[in-house]
């Protein structure tokens, strides 16, 4: 399935929406992490050239977890897809919450996705706020309680079945200058590591 292709056919398409494009088996990925927002310039995001922005703080994070990728495909045949919450690039200093209203639907499909998901992190605010709506259409409730993730991060929080973990920002130049963050956010990915692979 290439993801984009399915997001565009279900959802639809609009203007300034950047989505994924990657080819994957959805019965083979068992963790999702949301990251904050798309990057202005779609080479730099994820699944865009194999010298990626994201894919410079990611793959360090995964290495200090311990797996060490090189590249997406080995996160993707490790059974972890990334996302961005919002995907419209950010025009402010700031995620407008209007970028995360226009995006929630290609967010709340794509995790639809994919039947054998057992954890989501949510990989900052954003992305903790943006699974809250989601999470108030299908189940009247936020999931994620509104306290700082410093407080949140050893608790047990579900969304059915499947483990959510509320973490830290994974991309940009702060995450890796703001080294606790950076330690406790590859401690998540270490914990949702052996989750899945259980």
């Amino acid at each position: 399935m290439n993801i984009r292709t399915e997001l565009e056919n279900t959802v639809g398409v609009q203007p300034m929406i950047q989505l994924n494009d990657v080819d994957l088996n959805p019965a083979h990925i068992r963790a999702i992490l949301i990251n904050e927002v798309v990057p202005a310039d779609p080479r730099q995001d994820f699944y865009g050239s194999r010298e990626a922005d994201y894919l410079t703080t990611t793959f360090a994070l995964f290495r200090e977890a311990g797996l060490p990728v090189t590249t997406i495909q080995e996160l993707l045949d490790a059974g972890i897809y990334i996302t961005n919450a919002v995907k419209i690039p950010k025009t402010e200093s700031t995620v407008e919450n209007s970028a995360i209203d226009v995006s929630l639907p290609y967010l709340k499909k794509e995790l639809s996705l994919f039947p054998q998901l057992k954890a989501i992190l949510l990989m900052g605010d954003v992305a903790k706020k943006a699974f809250n709506k989601i999470t108030k259409q299908t189940l009247q409730k936020n999931i994620v309680p509104a306290i700082s993730t410093y407080k949140l991060r050893n608790s047990e929080l579900y969304y059915g079945d499947i483990r959510v973990f509320p973490s830290y920002i994974m991309t940009g130049k702060n995450i890796l200058i703001e080294k606790s963050k950076f330690a406790m956010a590859a401690e998540d990915i270490q914990r949702m590591l052996k989750l899945i692979q259980d």
